[in-house]
């Protein structure tokens, strides 16, 4: 079995210590989940176990042949390579010869009447053969399939974001690793290639260590749990609902166990403020454990605040925005066709559908950002709207964070009417005093978001648009987000792949199946989708069985054009020869006929006459029988 032992692994970025000592080992065929807030280490400890100099101290043990494949977070891809050429990237003699052999395919497709072209493609075929290498590439073409990648010989460049982060997860998996280290491996993925993963993952034969904020995924995948939190890792069995059983009654022990320390510290604080100036054994027993208890109480993690949202936001009328006879088209891609929809004051409404049919571009056009072809979009007069984009916009990484947040707002105000200072509210959102006057340039991209989100809600906006919030946010941050906007007064439109947010904060869907079609569901984003693999299994059986039907018609009429229409060569020699055949035999038939009724003749002459007229009989009726069906095509 083979195993991955990290012991002693630390990281400090100037004053500031993400984890120390951290120790721990990954065992063949774990699936671990990595959780922690953003900020915490998460992305920097998986760089740490694949280039151990990122690190300030950390001891790896592994096998020689141990094999890791990463997918960050930005893949470096090169722009001017093909897709097969990314995900050929490995170094092992199949992926060469599988690369080669797709590029010479490309050539023959384009250039079949080449003869060294051909030559080329042929010897290639031969090499595949010998190196059995035709299974490898129906595999790694499968996995490309199942992640949306068709267009093999299409340059990097040409790729969006999505589709280049895709390439990237298909080169890591199918790069047959000891251990897959996996960075957000959901971002970009729609239900059925999230769905397809994690069935991959979990039969995957060696180990995956994961980062993620889809928590179906992960409750899915793992089999373990760490939590990178107060600067260590702990860790916990079983997967994700497990995880947070477990969390809950830690949580309770520690909160009950720490709360006795501190009666007891109390106790003894007082006691020795008393002065006492006895020095006996039971006075210095006291002292000692006074000691023991200070250090305890000292050495015990941070307790932070629970993160909060607790910000005002004003009034919204009734009318929100009325969507008529909207259309827009880019080239031939039809985003909306005269679209028309009523969005009213507390709609709870997300959008989903495939990558690429117009989720994003349907909120800039309620932003005015992108305007219609066609059609109007009216906005209610009371409508505040606050939208939180895929890329974080306006935030200059040279300017201080404190100093940030006070351009977006002073004087906020919480529900209670209390105002809020720009400190106050980041000290909510988990942003201490040190990192408060830090650059934003030295935070983390997960810390970037959950501050840009803060800077969003600071605005006091009545309306929020949420453009894949669940991307590059941690787990903590989304569960206060989706308690915060159940109980928003407002109206949230939020496009996400994210069954688990969905479900939680989604009253209704508008899902985008592409080309302008938009349809609109009440049921939850699960029950969706699962009414939706039903119906499209259900067609898929329908098609299997009217392909069988088809097939069957096929054969009867292929049967009915088969019937013999007129007679072969041969036959026409063989119909011509039996009417003299037939005919010289019923001369002998009446011959026959005429010595058996003939007196003069004895018995045994009788009896042989019988004979022969019997087998002449036979024979004459097998040669009517075959003279009466090449009669039909005669």
């Amino acid at each position: 079995m083979k195993t991955l032992n990290i012991s002693n692994a630390s990281k400090t970025f100037g004053e500031r210590t993400l984890f120390k000592d951290v120790t721990f080992t990954i065992n063949e065929g774990d699936r671990i989940g990595l959780l922690g807030l953003n900020g915490t280490g998460k992305t920097t400890l998986l760089d740490g176990i694949v280039n151990s100099g990122d690190l300030n101290t950390v001891n790896i043990e592994k096998p020689k042949d141990y094999k890791i494949s990463y997918l960050e977070q930005q893949p470096k891809l090169d722009e001017n390579s093909s897709v097969i050429d990314a995900v050929f990237n490995g170094s092992g003699e199949k992926f060469q010869l599988i690369r080669q052999y797709e590029n010479s395919l490309t050539l023959f497709n384009a250039n079949s009447t080449d003869t060294k072209i051909q030559n080329e493609f042929f010897k290639l075929q031969e090499r595949m053969n010998a190196a059995e290498a035709w299974q490898m590439e129906s595999d790694v073409k499968s996995i490309l399939n199942k992640l949306g990648i068709t267009e093999l010989d299409k340059k990097i460049g040409e790729l969006s974001g999505g589709q280049q982060r895709r390439v990237a997860l298909a080169e890591c998996l199918i790069s047959e690793a000891d251990l897959l280290i996996l960075d957000e491996p959901t971002n970009h993925l729609d239900y059925e290639a999230i769905d397809w993963l994690q069935t991959y993952l979990s039969k995957y034969k060696g180990s995956v260590l994961f980062v993620t904020h889809d928590r179906y995924f992960l409750n899915e995948v793992a089999t373990r749990i760490f939590e990178l939190e107060n600067r260590n890792v702990t860790e916990y069995d079983g997967n994700y609902e497990k995880y947070l059983q477990q969390k809950a009654d830690n949580e309770e022990i520690y909160a009950s166990v720490q709360h006795h320390k501190t009666q007891l510290y109390k106790q003894e604080l007082t006691w020795m403020r008393a002065g006492v100036k006895a020095r006996g054994t039971k006075q210095q027993a006291r002292k000692d454990r006074f000691t023991d208890l200070k250090e305890d109480l000292q050495d015990k993690p941070d307790v932070q605040k629970e993160m909060s949202i607790d910000i005002a936001q004003q009034r919204l009328g009734n009318d929100v925005f009325e969507i008529k006879n909207a259309s827009l088209k880019f080239d031939k891609h039809v985003i909306l066709n005269d679209f028309s929809y009523l969005i009213s004051r507390g709609d709870r409404i997300g959008i989903t559908g495939a990558n690429g049919s117009g989720k994003t571009t349907f909120l800039n056009t309620i932003v005015n950002q992108i305007p219609l072809d066609s059609g109007e979009i009216k906005t209610g007069q009371t409508v505040k709207i606050g939208y939180y984009t895929q890329q974080t916009r306006d935030m200059d990484p040279e300017k201080r964070v404190i100093r940030y947040l006070e351009g977006i707002g002073q004087g906020v105000k919480n529900t209670d009417g209390e105002h809020m200072s720009a400190s106050q509210m980041l000290d909510t959102f988990k942003f201490d005093h040190q990192m408060q006057s830090a650059f934003i340039r030295e935070l983390s991209g997960g810390e970037k978001r959950r501050l840009y989100l803060l800077a969003i809600l600071m605005d006091q906006p009545n309306v929020l648009l949420l453009d894949e919030p669940t991307n590059n946010l941690d787990i903590e941050t989304l569960t206060i987000l989706e308690d915060y906007l159940r109980s928003f007064r407002g109206t949230v439109l939020a496009v996400s792949h994210d069954r688990y947010f969905l479900d939680k904060i989604a009253a209704k869907l508008l899902i985008f199946d592409g080309q302008g079609e938009i349809e609109e569901s009440y049921d939850s984003y699960s029950a969706y989708l699962q009414k939706a693999t039903e119906l499209k299994q259900a067609k898929h059986h329908e098609a299997k069985a009217q392909q069988h039907e088809d097939v069957k018609q096929r054969e009867d009429q292929a049967a009915k054009e088969s019937v013999k229409t007129k007679l072969t060569y041969s036959e026409q020699i063989e119909f011509d020869k039996l009417e003299p055949k037939i005919d010289k035999l019923d001369t002998v038939l009446s011959e026959l006929k005429k010595e058996l009724n003939d007196s003069s003749n004895d018995y045994e002459k009788l009896m042989d006459y019988q004979r022969q007229l019997d087998e002449k009989n036979q024979e004459a009726d097998k040669l009517m029988e075959r003279w009466e069906y090449l009669s039909q095509f005669a």
